[in-house]
């Protein structure tokens, strides 16, 4: 029977990116304006946050549902990734107010697109 990969070697990195992005967060919204600087400084650790909060379940899902060949460590980093990404985008298109239901939508199944074509 094949041992299940262990989460120790993402523990520290998920702890530590969702803790700059979220405690960045804060500060930011708390206290400055929204000019330029922070303005790229909310999207960086929008990125952080959500990739650091993503990491666990993007391993819980490669371990639940295996895939042929196995993921590698690399590959749920990447998909963590693409979560950060994804969440950054929808807060970038609402800024904007160009942010619909569809939209958002079809910029999360073309990112599935994108992952399930690398993995092919």
């Amino acid at each position: 029977m094949d041992e299940k990969p262990s989460f120790r070697p993402y523990l520290i990195p998920a702890i530590v990116l969702a803790a700059i992005g979220w405690l960045g967060l804060i500060l930011l919204l708390n206290f400055s304006l929204p000019t330029l600087w922070p303005r790229w400084l909310l999207f960086t650790l929008m990125i952080l946050a959500l990739t650091g909060t993503a990491l666990p379940a993007t391993w819980f899902i490669n371990i639940r549902f295996p895939s042929h060949p196995p993921a590698e460590p690399f590959v749920i980093v990447r998909q963590a990734i693409w979560v950060g990404v994804y969440g950054a985008t929808l807060v970038w298109l609402e800024m904007g107010r160009i942010l619909t239901f569809g939209i958002g939508l079809a910029l999360g199944g073309g990112l599935i697109a994108i992952e399930y074509l690398i993995r092919m």
